[in-house]
C-alpha cells in the first residue's frame, strides 16, 4: 500500500463517519416527531458502508486476492422497519381512537452509543492518516 493510498483509505472512513454522525444526529433531533411528511411518526435512519473494492468474502482478504486498503463508501440511507413505538396521550392531536400516539422507534441511549463508536472511528482514521503523513515526513528526512 503506498503512502496517497493510506491517506486516501483513511479520508473514505473520515467522510463515511462524518455521515453517520449527521444521520445520527438526525435521529436524536427527531425522536419526537410524530407527524411526517410521508404520514406517521418519523423512522430512525442507518448509514449502509461497503469496502471499496466491491464484496469479499474474509478468506479472500486473508490470502490477499483483494485489495484490503481501498477504503470504505456509503451506499446509502435506510429506513429502520421497527414498528413504532405507542405512548398513551389522548389529548396528544396525533392520538388514535384508544388515545395512542405512534412515536418514533429511536432510542437516544443507542443513538449515543452509535454516535460514540462513530466518533471513535473517525478518531482512528484521524490517527491513520497522520501516521501515514508521519512516516513520509520521516522518509524524507532520510534522503538529508
Amino acid at each position: 500500500m503506498g503512502l496517497f493510498q493510506a491517506i486516501d483509505a483513511s479520508a473514505s472512513g473520515m467522510t463515511a463517519e462524518r455521515l453517520r454522525m449527521d444521520v445520527i444526529s438526525n435521529n436524536i433531533a427527531n425522536a419526537n416527531t410524530t407527524r411526517t411528511a410521508e404520514g406517521g411518526p418519523y423512522r430512525r435512519q442507518m448509514v449502509v458502508f461497503e469496502p471499496r473494492s466491491g464484496q469479499a468474502s474474509f478468506a479472500q482478504m486473508l490470502s490477499q486476492q483483494i485489495d484490503t486498503g481501498a477504503g470504505v463508501r456509503v451506499t446509502g440511507i435506510t429506513k429502520d422497519n421497527a414498528p413504532p413505538k405507542l405512548m398513551y396521550d389522548p389529548n396528544h392531536p396525533d392520538a388514535n381512537r384508544d388515545g395512542y400516539v405512534e412515536m418514533p422507534n429511536i432510542s437516544i441511549v443507542s443513538e449515543m452509543v452509535d454516535m460514540i463508536t462513530a466518533s471513535r472511528a473517525y478518531e482512528a482514521n484521524v490517527t491513520a492518516a497522520n501516521a501515514a503523513k508521519s512516516m513520509a515526513m520521516k522518509a524524507l528526512e532520510i534522503g538529508k
